[in-house]
């Protein structure tokens, strides 16, 4: 194992550092994974690798570099760069943490790794045996070596920059435009032209990142009776479907403080991969926590379990 730390013992003062972190997907690499609708962010712990013999000091800088990693969302595989050397015989050798947010152990196949710049102009490509990672634990990072021959790389090798470059897995498939996917009883009795409207106002929207499930607010309004009607958004980034049975949600009004909450239970409320589909939820007059309801501005998010 090449010796990375020379440089990131100094590396440790230098609290600018750019982040240098890539995420795809895990489903778009990974068969069998499961698609996970929280929106919590995910610390990966670090890992290293059984077959690399390493002092305490060493363990102790991979560990702060680990800790400047940004979070993950839920269902996610990152690579996140950290060093690249240039050694003789034109090649490079560039390290990374392979990480995963899954909450369960994975370990990979051949992979196509494409070498960087940070504005995406690629540098080279190399297919790897990333069997050779070994078994990653869940939610975690687990520091690794990528070498790339002269042959591998599209650029002459003085051309690498040895700070404005990142690591990224190669997708195999291309990303799909994001659409407005509509409830039944919704395409009944949504006017043609309200849904040409709904239509554009989606795709005109930047589309959630892979495997992101977000909620964006449409509209509020209160009821003759006092009920409060919020129709949301709901964004699936993921390239398979999911399936919601219960959403707690919290209702904060132009005050900013939360007015109202409740949960809501769901049947057959399936959101397609790469779509969004709107609901309108429903807080009674009884569970409002105020006489006057100021709606001129207005946010509606699902309520994080409480540890």
């Amino acid at each position: 194992m090449l010796n990375f730390l020379k440089r990131n013992k100094k590396h440790q003062e230098d609290s600018e550092k750019p982040s240098n972190d890539s995420t795809v997907d895990a489903e778009d690499l990974l068969d069998g994974v499961e698609s996970d609708s929280s929106s919590e962010e995910v610390e990966t712990e670090l890992s290293i690798n059984p077959n690399w013999k390493l002092g305490e000091e060493d363990i102790y800088v991979y560990r702060f570099m680990n800790n400047e990693n940004p979070p993950l969302l839920p269902n996610q595989l990152s690579l996140a760069a950290f060093e690249l050397k240039k050694l003789e015989g034109d090649m490079i050798a560039a390290g990374a943490f392979v990480r995963s947010s899954l909450n369960k152990k994975i370990t990979f196949n051949s992979t196509t790794i494409l070498l960087m710049k940070n504005d995406g102009t690629k540098l080279g490509r190399k297919q790897f045996d990333l069997a050779e990672v070994g078994e990653l634990p869940a939610r975690s990072s687990r520091p690794h070596l990528f070498l790339f021959d002269k042959k591998d790389l599209f650029v002459p090798i003085e051309e690498v920059p040895t700070d404005d470059w990142k690591l990224a897995f190669e997708m195999r498939k291309t990303s799909q435009k994001h659409t407005l996917e509509l409830a039944d009883s919704w395409q009944e009795s949504m006017a043609s032209e309200e849904y040409e409207k709904l239509k554009d106002y989606t795709e005109s929207l930047t589309p959630p990142k892979p495997g992101e499930v977000n909620f964006m607010g449409l509209r509020a309004h209160e009821t003759d009776n006092g009920d409060l009607h919020v129709t949301m958004l709901i964004r699936n980034g993921s390239s398979k479907g999911i399936n919601l049975q219960q959403l707690p949600l919290q209702f904060e009004d132009a005050s900013g403080v939360p007015v109202a909450k409740g949960g809501f239970k769901l049947q057959d409320f399936n959101v397609s991969a790469n779509t969004s589909k709107p609901w309108t939820f429903i807080f009674p007059k009884s569970i409002i926590q105020t006489e006057e309801l100021d709606l001129s501005t207005w946010k509606a998010y699902p309520i994080q379990n409480q540890q």
